[in-house]
């Protein structure tokens, strides 16, 4: 069993808190989703996680204008340096306080970050290996409360700040003689944005309390108001004499123009400008986002996206795609305003992913939340692309049906849903006499019977998928029901309860239970082995139990509380390796093999284990985040007050928006609640399961639906190797048109560049020979390179033959060991099916651009002769 499987996507977060930024190209999105970085490339619909973590959420985000570097900064002002295109980390910076914002100059060359009431400049960091990247270029003193905002100008000379103190300062970035800088007062609130004009000569500034004021520089002579309008200071100055005495000439930023945009008592929050095109965006503590085109101040749409206000607003370079976030909602969108439509649209689960099953072939997983919502994710591209919000309350169980297209979904609510993939809807809802409250789900592998189990009446009810009517109630747990599955290979339920015990029902048969498995402690999840032969439950001491189930007996034992065991909460009277108590897996699943066991809990670690040998073979932390609680190995006391843990001190008291500090809880709800969270989010898995194809595994955290990939670039695997078998020999075998023996000899070395030259080269014709004689042995090792090769390589009709010939030579031999080949079968059927669909969509774009181009030549035949070479008309079936 492999096990290097890496980290290669987060989905169900898609933006927490921060900024949202483009790339410079304007065809991706980058977002903060806790302390990792999502990019979303709106281009090819698709979305990938980068590989590192800061230390706790990341706040800000900056991009150099050329799209090489990245910076993030955690909420203590911790800062990564990264190479964007390779996602490697080059450098960690610390800034010692909360940054509030942080922009590359135009030219690349400086990096401006804001540091309470000062301004540092930096040196931008470059790519070679120093041992101290960051110098210092500059400090730049003058305001007197925190800088909230930066922007540069066009020529990378001068930047403007916005800050607390309700005034904006124009900075020189060198000393330039007679320029003394100017202060741009006159707002009544914090000025949360200042920008130059694509002509420099104007600047724009906005308040948080809806105000637009733009600035112009005007000359004017000594004598006349020396202080300015609202105090502005003097930018440049000039002397000359005039007559006997002498006078100065001096020019002053005076406001020309001011707008506000009347959006009933609504703050602004995020405001982006784009000096190309003049276009300004603001977002609103409302939900609302206005576009203005400047210096008109023309309103060109209001929109209203959400009822949360809206916390981060960017513009691409060219000026036609609008970016929206809203931490409130866990919400992402791009917005194209010329055309009125949406270019991506995704918002996680409002609260905990609470559960999550694979589809058959690993290509979709399917998740409930506490928020009632079913979501469908495509593990291919990371995006959500429908929600069902039929349940009124939280989602427990959810399940794909083994054949059809068809998800299965249990709540809270007392209503188990079945949902139709095809026309995306809910087709059947399924109800009890009595109103009660569902825990689990589980669904028989024809598709005819669906099962769920109930917390307060401890009932396990069976319903018929083809009519909805209630079959039969079963009875005989003594406490809630935690856990249901149907056998993959019979049609027996086994059901796990907090009664300690596992029974056994024949749901098609006349057997009402069999005799009860007796556990230690209460049974909180059960899984069986993809041959069915055995049943692995876990318990609320920390262990999980491995029983015969033909002879009903337990055949071994896995102590994982010591695996699970670790991290301390900030309120922890224990340290984290002595607090093992509560320790469990509340989630387990066997691997599509059988020979290995996946198990998550509330721990930040998800154990994989060994059956035959109990045996922990790896054991993975979800996450690094240091803002979410029970991470730390050690507590440290200077975080500890009279009044508690530092960080479990709720300080919404002293927040500026009214709206944030105002408490709209109910006492005593924790989960499920909709207001602030006073406490820190607790690192636990909900949920864990294994892809069907054996080479994924998924989790349903704290964070959102991690996703991990079995990494297979740099693993050097051979197979029965001997000294005589070198790439040299490989390639003469090649050369001598020995194919069989070059192809077994390079699965034996393991060299995938190798193998892959070998594949290639062999000829179409020899296809049918060189499978049917290939040696069974190598037949798993076959197929897995064909289904990886069918990804990246062009030759769709040559990867079918190989296909196609080896299922066809060897189908008995498979169909015999159905359980070992069962995940490899199953990546086959997802790599044909993506196969077709993207064929069929190409097909499709060839007929209709083959049928615009017929008809437009019909229409100028119809128009008359013209100096065009007259083309002979072809049919549609030929060009098909």
């Amino acid at each position: 069993m492999k096990l290097n499987y890496k980290f290669s996507n987060l989905c169900g977060t898609v933006y927490k808190r921060g900024n949202v930024i483009f790339t410079p190209d304007g065809n991706s999105v980058v977002s903060p989703v806790g302390n990792r970085v999502t990019v979303f490339d709106l281009v090819s619909n698709k979305s990938h996680t980068l590989p590192f973590e800061n230390r706790k959420d990341i706040v800000r985000l900056a991009l150099s204008p050329n799209g090489s570097l990245l910076i993030t900064v955690d909420e203590d002002g911790r800062a990564l340096l990264v190479n964007f295109q390779r996602q490697v980390v080059l450098h960690h910076f610390n800034f010692k306080t909360p940054v509030r914002d942080l922009v590359f100059s135009p030219d690349g060359r400086y990096l401006a970050v804001t540091h309470e009431k000062h301004v540092h400049v930096w040196r931008t960091p470059g790519f070679t290996l120093e041992f101290a990247p960051f110098i210092l270029h500059r400090k730049y003193p003058g305001h007197y409360d925190d800088v909230v905002h930066l922007s540069w100008s066009p020529d990378s000379r001068f930047f403007l700040t916005g800050s607390k103190d309700m005034t904006a300062r124009l900075y020189a970035v060198d000393p330039i003689e007679g320029f003394h800088g100017a202060v741009l007062a006159g707002h009544r609130d914090t000025v949360v944005g200042a920008w130059f004009s694509k002509d420099v000569n104007t600047v724009y500034t906005v308040g948080k309390d809806g105000a637009l004021f733009e600035w112009n520089m005007k000359e004017e002579m000594e004598g006349e108001d020396e202080s300015g309008m609202n105090g502005e200071e003097p930018a440049t100055a000039k002397k000359r004499k005039v007559g006997d005495g002498e006078r100065i000439r001096v020019k002053k930023w005076r406001t020309s123009a001011r707008h506000y945009f009347n959006q009933n008592h609504a703050k602004v929050v995020s405001v982006a400008f784009h000096a190309a095109s003049s276009l300004l965006v603001v977002g609103f503590t409302s939900g609302i986002f206005g576009i203005w085109e400047l210096p008109d101040f023309t309103n060109i749409h209001t929109l209203s996206i959400s009822q949360k206000k809206i916390t981060a607003t960017a513009i691409n370079s060219s000026g036609e795609w609008l970016a929206f976030g809203s931490s409130a909602l866990g919400q992402l969108l791009v917005w194209e305003w010329q055309s009125e439509s949406y270019v991506l649209k995704q918002q996680g689960h409002h609260h905990e992913m609470s559960c999550l099953s694979y589809s058959q072939d690993g290509q979709f997983v399917i998740t409930g939340g506490d928020d009632g919502k079913v979501k469908l994710w495509n593990t291919q591209t990371g995006f959500c692309f429908v929600t069902f919000t039929e349940h009124s309350a939280g989602v427990t169980a959810v399940e794909f049906a083994k054949q059809g297209q068809i998800v299965f979904s249990a709540s809270l609510d007392g209503t188990v849903r079945a949902f139709d993939l095809i026309r995306y809807r809910n087709f059947r809802t399924f109800t009890t006499p009595t109103p009660v409250q569902f825990s689990c789900l589980a669904v028989d592998p024809s598709g005819e019977v669906v099962c769920a189990g109930s917390s307060d009446t401890f009932e396990i009810f069976v319903w018929s998928v083809q009519t909805g009517k209630l079959l039969d109630i079963l009875t005989g747990h003594e406490g809630p029901v935690s856990h249901l599955t149907f056998s993959p290979s019979e049609g027996i339920l086994a059901s796990g309860s907090w009664d300690k015990t596992v029974r056994m029902w024949d749901v098609f048969g006349k057997d009402r239970a069999q005799e009860a498995m007796e556990h230690q402690a209460e049974v909180i999840s059960i899984a069986y082995r993809p041959d069915g032969k055995v049943l692995a439950a876990s318990t609320l001491d920390g262990q999980v139990s491995l029983w015969n189930v033909n002879e009903g007996k337990q055949v071994g034992s896995i102590e994982g509380r010591k695996h699970i065991s670790g991290g301390r909460k900030a309120d922890d009277r224990m340290t984290a390796a002595n607090n093992s108590a509560g320790k469990h897996f509340t989630s387990i699943c066997f691997t599509a093999d059988g020979t290995g066991l996946i198990a998550g809990g509330n721990s930040k670690y998800v154990c994989i284990y060994d059956v035959p040998t109990k045996v922990l073979l790896k054991r993975f932390q979800i996450s690094q985040n240091l803002s979410m609680d029970g991470m730390q190995e050690f507590l440290n006391s200077k975080n500890m007050t009279e009044a508690g843990p530092k960080d479990l001190i709720d300080d919404t008291g002293d927040l500026s928006d009214l709206e944030d500090r105002m408490d709209t809880s109910l006492p005593g709800v924790i989960k499920g609640d909709a207001s602030l969270r006073k406490t820190r989010p607790l690192a636990r898995t909900k949920g864990v399961r294994f892809s069907p194809t054996g080479r994924s595994w998924a989790a349903a955290s704290t964070e959102g639906l991690l996703i991990y990939f079995l990494d297979e670039t740099l693993l050097f695997d051979p197979f029965d190797l001997e000294l005589d078998i070198t790439p040299d020999a490989i390639m003469e075998a090649l050369r001598d048109k020995e194919y069989l023996r070059s192809l077994v000899m390079s699965f034996r070395l393991g060299e995938r560049p190798i193998i892959q030259k070998v594949y290639d080269n062999i000829p179409a014709d020899e296809i049918m020979l060189i499978a049917r004689e290939l040696p069974v042995k190598y037949l798993e090792r076959m197929l897995k390179f064909v289904i990886t090769y069918m990804e990246a390589s062009p030759r769709i009709q040559f990867n079918l033959m190989w296909a196609t010939t080896l299922l066809k030579y060897h189908g008995r031999y498979l169909k015999d060991h159905s359980v070992e080949f069962a995940s490899v079968l199953r990546g086959l059927q997802k790599g044909m099916s993506k196969m077709y669909e993207d064929l069929g969509k190409v097909c499709n774009d060839n007929t209709y651009t083959m049928g615009y181009l017929l008809n437009a030549h019909k229409q100028k035949l119809a128009e008359g002769p013209t100096e065009v070479v007259q083309m002979e008309e072809v049919s549609m079936d030929m060009v098909i």
